[in-house]
């Protein structure tokens, strides 16, 4: 089951808004901005701070930001390929090429493959990154803000949870909330 990725505005230490992006913007579109505190739009997926071009009218944000055709350049843009670089030893290069659907669909079934073998620390690893990233950016000054990313990539939910407590609620919330797989238990396979 897979959810629409979601964004999250942040006005200063106070969250605004969790939703799929076509909300977020309509949202961003109608703020009146009349504080100096930073507004900051964070990919939930990322845990990275995304800007957007809020000039003309909502259906012309809309239109720019989430209907806007794939960028052309290297690859296959229409089936989301990017095209990016890989250094390999020319060992790797020659075992890859040596099998008959080329190189990259080597790459994509052996990533298939490792994605598959544990779903539970694939889960983990995903929910990591972003949740470090936001914690840098919106927690970074606040106490123990190391400690608590020591703990996240220990795996330690406890100490985690304890040290972002005294966090102002919202960042709190939101950094828990990313964390959640990361914490989760593994399940037995039968």
């Amino acid at each position: 089951m897979t959810t629409d990725p979601t964004h999250t505005v942040f006005l200063g230490q106070r969250r605004l808004l969790t939703a799929p992006l076509p909300e977020v913007l309509t949202h961003l579109k109608s703020l009146e901005r009349t504080t100096r505190e930073p507004l900051l739009v964070f990919n939930d997926q990322t845990g990275r701070t995304v800007d957007f071009d809020l000039t003309g009218t909502l259906d012309d944000v809309l239109a720019r930001e989430v209907l806007a055709p794939a960028k052309t350049g290297p690859g296959r843009p229409k089936l989301g390929v990017v095209s990016r670089e890989v250094s390999l030893l020319p060992r790797h290069w020659d075992w890859l090429e040596s099998h008959p659907s080329g190189a990259s669909a080597a790459l994509r079934r052996l990533i298939d493959e490792a994605r598959k073998a544990d779903p539970a620390a694939e889960r983990r690893r995903m929910a990591i990154l972003p949740t470090d990233r936001f914690l840098t950016v919106m927690g970074g000054d606040l106490p123990g803000a190391e400690d608590a990313s020591r703990a996240l990539y220990a795996g330690d939910g406890a100490a985690f949870r304890a040290l972002v407590a005294p966090w102002p609620e919202d960042i709190r919330l939101h950094v828990l909330h990313l964390a959640s797989p990361a914490f989760e238990p593994e399940t037995a396979t039968p």
